[in-house]
């Protein structure tokens, strides 16, 4: 073999392995929790080097009461809020300029009760296509680009949903084309070109968390926390194959399990705490349980054997393999968070301030930390998308700040 040809054998490989290795620069956001469902970006070529100036703030806008996070896809972001009284928008921004490119409202009431009211579930985009579920049923089936309706639902009225008591927070799950949500007595799946019904599970109250895909034996699964118990259910045909059961004061379960192989780790809030599950066909049985960490709203992050989360209002890490508190921070209130692959933590306080910060079994570590939004509640899991961090309060200020590698 000649060395010209050896090289031609060889320099696309060379190629290949170099781009193979670069950390990720960009990625989309296009659903609750992300792509991989576990709150974590595969974007790491992002600048968390601010200084005491803190990060730009690109643009901002006004959403209206809620509680929704972003999706970002195909360089638009949607979200939602409600006008304080009676209508719910949804919104598609521009990613870059924050202009809209369109919104649809229509009917909801805002119905407070026991905190702002407003929206809770966040878009899901989806091959052309975003689909939002209101706190009272409405379920849209959008064009993503012209905001046009392809098809619309109200699960309550006409389909029979019963109403929990702080009304429905699922987001949507996309499962080739299945649309599941955390509906019914243990997950609903529709057609999501069409919106009929492919499987359901009775039509009693539901949990608050979204559905959560998994792998036992091969199989597709779902696991769907119910008002008081944890469900896995076969994807296909949501036929239930184990439960678990966790009652909550309030039977507010909105926290979503996270699975780590063969494990699933769980948390809710008012004290209940969390628990570290085994499971396999034959059931689900507890390794260990404490109150360690009561996430009440938000999901942990997990990474390298420890979770990272809000016990209520303090943040901690805890060891998964015995549930061990390592350290905690008092110094955020009950915030929010996400991560990027990292290591880097990226966290919401309860009072608009955005926390960068390295996921350390040791310390809390921060690495920056900037004043991104007033001063008011924000409950609401921040996203990091395409070099850009988007982040809201419960008052619908909405505000996309530059995280960029070129705003280093």
């Amino acid at each position: 073999m000649t060395v010209r040809r050896a090289l031609s054998f060889v320099l696309p490989i060379l190629a290949a392995l170099t781009i193979a290795g670069r950390p990720a620069a960009g990625a989309d956001w296009p659903n609750y929790r992300g792509p991989d469902h576990n709150g974590i970006s595969k974007e790491t070529e992002w600048n968390s080097n601010w200084g005491a100036s803190g990060p730009k703030i690109l643009w901002k806008k006004s959403l209206g009461t809620g509680f929704s996070t972003t999706s970002a896809a195909d360089g638009r972001v949607y979200n939602m809020g409600n006008n304080g009284k009676d209508t719910d928008t949804v919104y598609c921004l521009d990613a870059q300029t924050g202009q809209e490119v369109w919104k649809h409202s229509y009917p909801c009431p805002l119905e407070p009760k026991s905190y702002e009211g407003g929206t809770l579930s966040t878009p899901t985009v989806d091959a052309g296509k975003v689909y939002t579920l209101s706190k009272m049923g409405d379920l849209f089936c959008f064009d993503a680009k012209s905001g046009k309706v392809l098809w619309q639902k109200q699960l309550d009225k006409d389909m029979g949903f019963e109403l929990p008591t702080w009304h429905f927070a699922s987001s949507a799950l996309i499962a080739g084309d299945m649309l599941i949500l955390n509906m019914g007595s243990a997950g609903l799946a529709l057609n999501k070109n069409t919106g009929e019904i492919i499987w359901q599970n009775g039509k009693g109250k539901c949990g608050y968390a979204t559905p959560v895909p998994f792998t036992m034996d091969g199989q597709p699964c779902l696991a769907i926390m119910s008002e008081v118990t944890l469900f896995a259910v076969k994807q296909a045909d949501g036929k239930q194959l184990w439960q678990f059961p966790w009652k909550t004061m309030y039977e507010i379960n909105a926290a979503d399990p996270v699975p780590a192989g063969n494990q699933m780790f769980i948390t809710s809030g008012y004290k209940h705490g969390c628990a570290l599950l085994e499971f396999s066909a034959a059931g689900a049985k507890r390794l260990w349980e404490n109150k360690v960490m009561s996430m009440q709203i938000n999901c942990p992050i997990l990474r390298d054997g420890y979770a990272y989360g809000f016990d209520e209002n303090i943040f901690k890490c805890l060891r998964l393999e015995d549930g061990k508190e390592q350290w905690q921070d008092k110094g955020l209130g009950k915030g929010s968070l996400m991560a990027s692959a990292d290591g880097r933590l990226i966290i919401m306080s309860e009072r608009g301030e955005l926390v960068i910060a390295k996921a350390d079994p040791q310390k809390f570590n921060v690495m920056a930390r900037a004043q991104i939004l007033p001063q008011t509640k924000c409950w609401t899991s921040p996203v990091l998308a395409n070099g850009r961090v988007y982040a809201r309060n419960a008052a619908g200020d909405f505000a996309c700040v530059d995280v960029s590698a070129a705003a280093r």
